[in-house]
């Protein structure tokens, strides 16, 4: 049941405004490493300025945070990244609350796969459509839609409320990172990545690999004296597609609803330089997925085993095998530790909130910064609206219901979790 302090706050979410200003986040061309990311955060701080939150705008320092033997890694060339952090300014003794969602957004791919430009957004009845809609404008919105209504409320809060919002979750995680290592911290945090109504209380984790198998040159026409490294590749894929089933066996509870929890997909495959020669070189690059719990060091030895196992039972490879690196980024798994409450407490704003019920939880088969959190000793989940499953394609949406769902059971949380005076 809502007391009046927590009815008063849920009164004060317009949606109206949770529509608009998802359109206008969705308008910024935020990919990840753009200098739009960073015009994003700019906009992004002035809201939170206006919100009267505490703010933290920071130019961080790239070369630093690469050099850090923690670093989770990057795909993107840049030459810039700002952090953004708001803190209420009141509070007590009770704890913080982080609300964290990421700016950036994936390239748009193919413009003719969308109907019409994939930044300006599309609104069909309750739906809005266009790249960044639901991974994770609409994030970012419901954390500002509850963080307006306390504040509309006039609510004195006993804790506090910490709102990061970061750079480079698509590749990586840089910015999480860097907020972490700046100081900003909490008590819990929930992420609000979509997540289709489901609490996702962990995440696998994902490691890029590329791996570049020699061949020998050679004319097209005389192929019998060079060794073409697709055809050395072949044996090399079909062996990590054993190795991704044997590391699908007996998957954790928490990711048994997926067909494979942690798959491992190669990506691109680059080969030769003119097309009546025998390609002397093959790169393929790819994601190796990491099961719950298991270091990011001890998955790359399970692949570097399975690619040398490859070459040892091939007649070419074996006196020529190929090189393994790990580019890019490198997410480690995480997870919420079992037991905790923050779940249940999600599920009683939400059913009180929402007048709904039967939030489920899993965990996700993809990296995410939850994994950047939780290792630094911070509790934390993800809840938010949208389906991941249309994310990342040209059929990305949300429906503003969704957000404002969200952007209510998110209030209630706050409230019961850092208390009013």
């Amino acid at each position: 049941m809502l007391s009046d302090v927590e009815g008063a706050v849920l009164a004060e979410i317009d949606e109206a405004w949770i529509g608009r200003t998802l359109l206008e986040l969705i308008a910024v061309p935020s990919v990840t490493g753009s200098a739009a990311e960073s015009e994003l955060q700019h906009l992004l701080a002035g809201r939170l300025e206006r919100l009267g939150l505490d703010v933290d705008l920071w130019s961080m320092d790239l070369d630093e945070l690469r050099a850090h033997p923690g670093f989770p890694g990057a795909e993107t060339e840049r030459e810039d990244a700002w952090g953004l952090v708001g803190v209420t300014p009141e509070g007590g003794d009770g704890p913080t609350f982080v609300l964290q969602g990421h700016v950036d957004v994936v390239p748009p791919g193919d413009p003719a796969a969308w109907d019409g430009d994939p930044f300006v957004p599309r609104v069909t009845g309750d739906v809005v459509h266009g790249r960044g809609a639901c991974d994770m404008k609409a994030g970012l919105v419901a954390h500002l839609a509850a963080l307006g209504a306390l504040r509309a409320a006039g609510v004195r809060l006993r804790g506090r409320v910490g709102v990061h919002f970061v750079v480079g979750e698509e590749d990586g995680g840089l910015g999480a990172f860097g907020t972490l290592r700046r100081g900003h911290r909490g008590d819990v945090c929930v992420i609000t990545e979509p997540t289709g109504g489901t609490l996702v209380t962990a995440n696998a984790g994902a490691l890029t690999f590329r791996i570049a198998v020699p061949g020998k040159a050679a004319h097209g026409s005389a192929r019998d004296q060079g060794v073409s490294a697709i055809d050395a590749y072949v044996p090399l894929h079909r062996a990590l597609g054993r190795l991704e089933a044997e590391r699908n066996r007996d998957p954790h509870p928490l990711m048994a609803g997926h067909p494979i929890p942690y798959a491992l997909s190669v990506g691109t495959v680059r080969a030769g330089d003119w097309a009546s020669s025998v390609p002397d070189l093959l790169v393929a690059e790819g994601r190796l997925g990491v099961r719950l719990g298991e270091d990011p060091a001890d998955a790359r030895a399970a692949f570097e085993r399975c690619v040398a196992r490859a070459c040892a039972d091939d007649p070419w490879l074996r006196d020529h095998p190929p090189t393994v690196t790990w580019p890019g980024g490198q997410f480690a798994s995480g997870r919420l530790p079992e037991g905790h409450p923050l779940p249940a407490v999600i599920r009683g704003a939400y059913a009180d909130a929402v007048g709904a019920g039967g939030l489920r939880e899993c965990g996700a088969p993809y990296g995410s910064d939850l994994r950047l959190y939780a290792g630094a000793g911070i509790p934390t989940l993800q809840f938010g609206p949208g389906d991941i499953r249309v994310a990342h394609s040209a059929r990305e949406r949300v429906s503003v219901a969704d957000v404002v769902e969200v952007a209510r059971t998110l209030a209630v949380t706050v409230l019961r979790t850092v208390g009013t005076k």
